[in-house]
């Protein structure tokens, strides 16, 4: 199998793409004719997500249609259509009314994948309410630290991760009024057991199913994302209700969605991409979502996608790396040809996992890029479209990206005018958007400094390091703050960890610049390699000269630890500032927002 070939592939011909012609698409695409494709709340009363995503298909032909698909941890499995969701979270507001939480206060939302998540998160939008999604293996310190950064005033959850997660600190919350506890699916309504909380399946019982959504501005807040916290105090970036505008136009254009699809997003909605595409954009596609309590394994996923009929797939690299550990002879068991387009996100796509995914799944897998504070996706490989293997694709219609100059500080470049200037093709710096499609943030949460300065020139600064090709495709480098100044060489880590990933003795890589003072920064590889792979210095070495043979020397690491595990963030991003850490014997700091195990 060759890259071309994976570059010429499309999605299997079980219906045909939404976007037929990129170029088309783009000279056509308003954001204005974008907002007309959904309904609006009766009677003119403006634009709300949970309107679009529930109860618009509830008052229609989707009414007894699947919603929901949910699956228990033990293989049970339970639907819940749109007519049911839209009684059950209009009962959720309901009961926010009932016990006086007002519009605009913050609802916090800390469950498993079970169905009473999605009624808290679709209640909460149409009471006006912000929703603040928390991940459930969070420990303590980052759940209060959000909590109180949010000014959390209500928060849904269970027994035992209130217990161990909560309680201790729940002195330290004096605005959180409510909790309210969740007891599962088969749940009888009654008193809450649990000291100073109520029970939500009672209150959801005596709650009035009948609910207006009161007029909501597209501008309203809506939802409030923390960022991982990696690299200091989480920032909440505020999101307003206009942005389903956006989750529906990227839905049917970066992720092809049609109604009749059974659509399964691997993401906790406890992160932004969990929200956005494991719940809002394909309800407001009207189409069936796999809801799976489960954590990963080969067997069970590799089940579910027969099983379900799964279609449309959106998952991560590091997902998909495991299931190549796994080895294809996990996949032949199983019949996939329902499925027909899939697509990552969360870190930017290994070349070789493209090329597994069309030898194991028969598919090409589709990348594409965005971050918290774009609330949706901004650059895409498409349907309809060839793939670049490494690239993440192009541009949306109706969003203009380019690649500004940065100087060697890291700042970017501005012109006389003031005006930032504009990467040549092919030449290196940092990827920007001009700011105005719907679900971009609005800012982050008491900081409007930091806001600010995320904007120079009239665009909006992502903080990556990307360039972009002749034909417009563009290709991530690596974060700012991890770039290897080497020698004079500015070295993206992504670039070499997808040169060793090539190799096939390495499962996964992660690089860091190890400080050298004679070169500044010289290249370091942590390397965790396959099953039955023996580590030692003839492989190190193999390794070595494998990487400079198509990197160069300058770009190929000087150095290479063989590893049991490496750090990710939960959202699966390898976690280079705490291997760097630990290369200067630095302190860790709190890592409980971590994976820290293999």
């Amino acid at each position: 199998m060759s890259w071309e070939t994976i570059r010429k592939s499309a999605t299997r011909g079980q219906v045909a793409p939404n976007m037929g012609d990129y170029t088309a698409e783009c000279a056509t695409f308003s954001w204005d004719v974008a907002r007309r494709a959904l309904d609006g709340l009766p009677d003119g009363r403006g634009l709300n997500i949970a309107h679009e995503a529930v109860d618009r298909h509830a008052a229609g032909a989707r009414h007894d249609h699947v919603a929901l698909r949910c699956l228990d941890r033990d293989g049970g499995r339970h639907d819940l259509t749109y007519g049911e969701l839209a009684d059950r979270s209009s009962r959720f507001a309901s009961a926010l009314d009932r016990l006086g939480v007002s519009a605009g206060a913050r609802v916090y939302v800390l469950l498993p994948r079970v169905p009473d998540l999605y009624v808290a998160v679709i209640g909460t939008l149409k009471h006006k309410s912000v929703l603040c999604p928390l991940f459930p293996a969070f420990g303590p310190e980052p759940i209060r630290e959000r909590l109180q950064l949010g000014r959390g005033s209500v928060l849904v959850t269970t027994e035992p991760l209130y217990r161990r997660k909560v309680a201790k600190i729940r002195d330290l919350l004096p605005e959180l009024r409510h909790v309210l506890i969740s007891s599962g699916r088969d749940a009888v309504p009654q008193a809450s057991t649990t000291p100073d909380t109520l029970d939500f399946a009672a209150l959801l019982e005596e709650a009035n199913p009948v609910y207006e959504i009161p007029p909501t501005d597209p501008g309203d807040m809506a939802l409030l994302h923390f960022t991982s916290g990696t690299t200091g105090t989480p920032k909440g970036a505020v999101h307003v209700h206009e942005a389903v505008v956006s989750h529906h136009a990227t839905g049917r254009i970066a992720l092809d969605l049609h109604p009749e699809d059974i659509f399964w997003c691997t993401a906790d909605p406890g992160w932004v991409t969990g929200t956005s595409y494991g719940i809002v954009s394909p309800l407001v596609h009207g189409t069936t979502s796999i809801v799976d309590e489960g954590d990963f394994d080969a067997e069970r996923w590799y089940a579910t996608l027969e099983a379900e009929a799964v279609t449309v797939w959106y998952t991560a690299p590091t997902a998909l790396r495991m299931l190549m550990r796994a080895g294809p002879e996990a996949a032949k068991d199983h019949d996939l040809s329902r499925l027909r387009f899939v697509a990552i996100v969360g870190e930017t796509l290994n070349p070789e996992v493209e090329l597994w995914g069309q030898e194991v799944l028969g598919l090409p897998v589709h990348d594409n890029w965005w971050q918290t504070e774009t609330g949706g996706i901004m650059i895409a490989n498409y349907a309809s479209s060839d793939i670049r293997p490494g690239s993440m694709g192009r541009p949306l219609p109706g969003i203009e990206a380019t690649i500004l100059v940065r100087d060697e500080y890291g700042e970017v470049v501005k012109s006389d005018d003031g005006t930032a200037v504009e990467a040549q093709t092919g030449e290196e710096g940092e990827l920007a958007l001009r700011p105005g499609w719907p679900s971009m943030f609005r800012g982050y949460l008491d900081d409007d400094e930091r806001y600010q300065a995320c904007f120079v020139g009239g665009w909006y600064l992502s903080g990556d390091l990307a360039r972009r090709d002749a034909d417009g495709y563009f290709w991530f480098v690596g974060r700012g703050d991890d770039v290897i100044k080497s020698a004079g060489h500015l070295i993206g880590p992504f670039e070499v960890e997808s040169t060793l990933m090539e190799h096939p003795a390495v499962a996964e890589a992660g690089v860091i610049g190890k400080p050298d003072p004679v070169a500044g920064e010289v290249v370091k590889a942590f390397v965790l390699l396959n099953p039955h792979v023996v580590a030692g210095d003839e492989l190190r070495r193999e390794l070595i000269g494998f990487c400079r043979a198509r990197l160069g020397a300058a770009v190929a690491p000087r150095e290479i630890e063989f590893a049991d595990w490496l750090p990710h963030t939960q959202s699966g991003k390898i976690l280079r500032r705490l291997l760097k850490a630990r290369e200067l014997g630095l302190a860790e700091g709190d890592t409980s927002t971590l994976e820290v195990g293999p």
